[in-house]
């Protein structure tokens, strides 16, 4: 991996229409324009999911008047600024909405899109779960890239509530369905096995929460894709799970979901809210 990255050979990192302006805003590229190893890091990631995204985004302004995107936990806002620098800036339509709970960071991203004209960004200082009641009713893509533990849930949980149409999530660290394996006590003695160790609970237990979500999407409905989101070396958070609208609901999903949730034991956070009394909600269409 190289540690710095000069001149020319930047360019050669970046997406069409992606500018140096920008990156430099928002401190990836140093003030010569260079790229250092964690920015090169960060800026391959957030490409890549961009490359990744791109499909859904065309797919949402072309068929909505006004599309609404929200980026969920989007931190200094890296993934917004740059989907509306290269789509939704230039189609003049759409609104993008970054919900974050630090303030500092939140306000410091409000100024960055006055001071570049980006009109079409929203920002919202909240945790997600409690921004939800405040944002449209409708939804058409929900994004989060490193939303931390349960807010991954929250994230997935808005999608399949607003009935988005596309969803693409980077699950971070995963701790809720490991405490909840320490904790079961299932008749399961080979599944059991595969967690009897605590290093092998939190691994075992992060491969579950995400298959459970994948699961879970699919039985709300949602085509779902798993996939790499860029090399191990630029991020040991690595699984980018991708969904896309297709039906109502998917019965044999729910059904697998079902036998996965009384072999392992867990009810993660996305599960019990789906089954509470809001259940998925009443999805809007249009």
């Amino acid at each position: 991996m190289r540690r710095q990255v000069k001149g020319e050979a930047v360019r050669r990192e970046l997406l069409s229409g992606e500018s140096s302006e920008l990156l430099q805003e928002l401190h990836i590229l140093t003030r010569t324009g260079d790229l250092n190893a964690d920015s090169l890091r960060k800026l391959k990631q957030v490409n890549h999911l961009v490359r990744l995204v791109q499909p859904a985004v065309e797919d949402v302004l072309a068929r909505f008047g006004d599309p609404v995107i929200v980026d969920c936990g989007a931190g200094k806002g890296y993934l917004g600024f740059i989907l509306h620098e290269l789509f939704v800036g230039p189609a003049a339509k759409g609104t993008i909405v970054s919900v974050e709970p630090r303030e500092e960071l939140t306000r410091a991203a409000e100024e960055r899109a006055r001071r570049l004209g980006f009109a079409r960004m929203r920002f919202v200082t909240s945790a997600l779960e409690e921004a939800e009641a405040g944002l449209p009713e409708r939804v058409h893509l929900v994004t989060a890239l490193h939303a931390c533990d349960t807010a991954t849930d929250d994230a997935l949980l808005l999608a399949i509530r607003r009935g988005a149409d596309h969803v693409a999530v980077v699950p971070c660290c995963q701790a809720e369905v490991a405490r909840q394996l320490g904790e079961a006590r299932g008749e399961d003695a080979v599944l059991g096995a595969l967690h009897e160790h605590a290093w092998h609970r939190r691994e075992f237990g992060s491969h579950l929460t995400n298959v459970i979500r994948a699961l879970a999407l699919e039985a709300s409905g949602y085509q779902v894709t798993v996939t790499e989101l860029a090399g191990w070396e630029h991020s040991l958070k690595n699984e980018l799970i991708l969904g896309t609208k297709v039906r109502a609901r998917n019965a044999k999903a729910q059904a697998s979901l079902d036998a996965l949730l009384a072999a392992s034991g867990v009810r993660p956070k996305l599960v019990r809210a789906l089954a509470g009394p809001h259940g998925a909600g009443n999805p809007a269409a249009g």
